[in-house]
């Protein structure tokens, strides 16, 4: 969530932070700032909503210095508004920070420093740390943030600058992620790479409680005892191309489309080689009792998608649990349980924690991840990359495809290993997930009949999605889509579920999405669409099994065929489209949904 960039270099800072802020809005954000060092002190420009108002009072009011600090904000503490905007400056206006994260003992430390005679003009956590840096300042910062992180309590991801010591930039972090960009016209601090790739495909990944002291020319590290610091500088491989919107209207609609590529690329690294296909082959699930997958959001229903695809081939029980709730469980696990956690970003606050609750009690982690050098791919003991690049819409499209293919893979492979599938079984099967990519760029060209029907969805205040076995996990992402950016209410159930109570909520033309593409259960899903048209409700048949046929209450899209256990991944693409064009008929910010974030880094 928020987003930080920084440069101090030999150029003017406000274009290249500007720039940068742009790079990050996918974060989320309801207000934005900046704050650069020059002769005549710190200059700082920080305004409510979006970047565009922020450029707009910078036009106006220019500033110009080659040190500075940006920050897009998400509000946690204290609504939107100027005053609460980052960066934040101490009472005498010698320190900036800024910060992402929440700090759990603010209370404390403001109460502590009012008593001292310092006046606060925010409702934030994050001025506590200016006003703390500040008062604990005694001519070197770096013993000054060392002060300041040991008396934090929470997470944070710092950027800091003190006029006393104008050629250094302070970076340092928490359960927050931060990265070091290096170029020949200066250097970088920045929540993610698309922030800085503009100028720079160079970088260093701090851990926690590591302190990056940046210069124009140069970047030292420490911890907390001052002591030096080797990293190694990582090259990005990506292009800044791909962090553009490339033509189209909408990141969302161009990492939609990017998909056939990306599967592609994903399922070569595991099959073909690579760094993945080596782990997924060095895994031995013999060892293992159970398999549990945690996750939030979009993860979460990758991973209730893979419940139905591990169970029948492997024969172990698999628990899906919300990283939020496993976290606080006292989850029953051990050292024979396979954790597997699965998150965009690598920086999932939630799963951050269920990871180290697992390790804690023993569990062997796996991480299912899209960004290197992540903290959860640092940290969990194997790790397999979606090569999905960089996703920058807000709800998630191209990532969760690559999730699900990737644990299409693990599950066959386990199941081999198991000795529970023939090796021409897993041939067979491995084969139906490399088609993949062929069926999803066929459905692809074919999006006028999902685009025609959803320009008919606006005006509905709910809308709901049922299926039956693994068509009712990959419902469940077809309903947050839906929300996440049309901001239409809609559920997701179980087919069978209807009668026992669900049903009662539909009535006339109510508009039921349903997916059918597990032809045993064909029957079943068909018998509940019935049901539903019988009560006034208009349906959107999905799938590659059906029998019915159009009429002005039914509309059927047709998937090709597909192994039911990996037909998810074509279902998947008529609900993402379905949202996209929904909410695109709506006019809504569909990259940039109101108070959602990409990177849920706070719990």
């Amino acid at each position: 969530m928020c987003g930080i960039i920084g440069y101090i270099g030999n150029e003017n800072a406000v274009p290249i932070i500007l720039e940068g802020l742009k790079k990050l809005e996918y974060r989320g954000y309801d207000s934005a700032g900046i704050a650069v060092m020059n002769k005549d002190g710190f200059a700082v420009a920080k305004q409510k909503g979006r970047l565009s108002a922020l450029e707009a009072f910078i036009e106006s009011h220019p500033l110009t210095g080659f040190a500075g600090i940006g920050h897009t904000r998400w509000a946690t503490h204290g609504e939107p508004s100027d005053i609460n905007s980052h960066p934040h400056l101490g009472s005498r206006n010698k320190i900036a920070i800024v910060h992402n994260g929440i700090i759990e003992n603010y209370r404390q430390l403001k109460e502590r420093l009012e008593q001292r005679g310092i006046t606060f003009v925010s409702q934030t956590d994050s001025e506590v740390i200016a006003q703390l840096a500040e008062y604990y300042y005694n001519g070197d910062i770096m013993d000054t943030v060392i002060r300041v992180v040991n008396a934090l309590e929470g997470s944070y991801a710092l950027g800091i600058m003190s006029l006393d010591e104008p050629d250094k930039l302070i970076a340092v972090k928490k359960d927050n992620p931060l990265i070091i960009g290096v170029s020949e016209k200066g250097n970088f601090i920045a929540s993610d790479v698309p922030a800085v790739l503009a100028h720079t495909n160079q970088v260093f990944y701090l851990n926690d409680k590591e302190i990056a002291v940046v210069t124009g020319d140069s970047v030292q590290f420490y911890n907390t005892d001052r002591e030096p610091l080797q990293k190694t500088l990582e090259t990005v491989t990506w292009s800044a191309d791909s962090a553009e919107k490339g033509g189209y209207e909408h990141f969302m609609l161009k990492e939609i489309m990017e998909q056939p590529q990306i599967l592609q690329d994903t399922i070569n690294s595991a099959l073909s080689g690579g760094d993945n296909k080596l782990i997924i082959d060095s895994l031995d699930i013999n060892r293992f009792n159970k398999i549990v997958i945690t996750a939030c959001g979009s993860a979460y229903n990758a991973g209730m998608v893979a419940k139905y695809v591990f169970e029948p081939l492997c024969r172990l029980p698999v628990e899906v649990e919300l990283a939020s709730e496993f976290r606080y469980k006292d989850a029953i696990i051990d050292q024979n349980t396979l954790v597997i956690l699965v998150s965009q970003s690598g920086e999932t606050a939630d799963t951050i924690a269920a990871m180290r609750e697992a390790k804690r009690k023993g569990a062997v982690t796996l991480s299912i991840v899209n960004v290197v050098g992540s903290t959860i791919a640092r940290e969990t003991d194997y790790t397999l990359y979606t090569l999905a690049g960089p996703e920058i819409a807000v709800a998630t499209t191209k990532a969760f495809s690559a999730q699900l293919v990737l644990l299409y893979i693990l599950a066959v492979r386990f199941a081999a290993k198991r000795g529970r599938i023939s090796p021409p079984k897993e041939k067979q099967l491995l084969a139906a997930i490399a088609s993949l990519p062929g069926k999803v760029a066929t459905l692809l060209k074919q999006t006028d009949s999902i685009q025609k029907y959803a320009s008919t969805c606006v005006g509905y205040k709910s809308i709901f999605f049922i299926g039956r076995n693994i068509d009712y996990a990959i419902a469940m992402e077809g309903s947050l889509k839906l929300k996440e950016i049309s901001y239409i209410h809609s559920e997701a159930y179980a087919g069978g579920e209807l009668k026992h109570g669900t049903i009662s909520l539909v009535e006339e033309d109510t508009l039921v999405v349903a997916i059918s593409c597990c032809e045993r259960l064909y029957d079943k899903i068909n018998s509940n669409v019935e049901q539903v048209i019988s009560r006034g409700a208009k349906v959107l048949f999905i799938g590659n099994c059906i029998k019915a046929t159009p009429n002005e209450k039914l509309a059927i899209i047709e998937l090709p065929e597909a192994n039911e256990l990996f037909s998810p991944s074509l279902s998947v693409i008529v609900l993402q489209l379905f949202s996209y064009y929904v909410a695109a008929n709506k006019g809504l910010d569909i990259d940039k949904p109101r108070n959602l974030a990409k990177s849920v880094t706070v719990e």
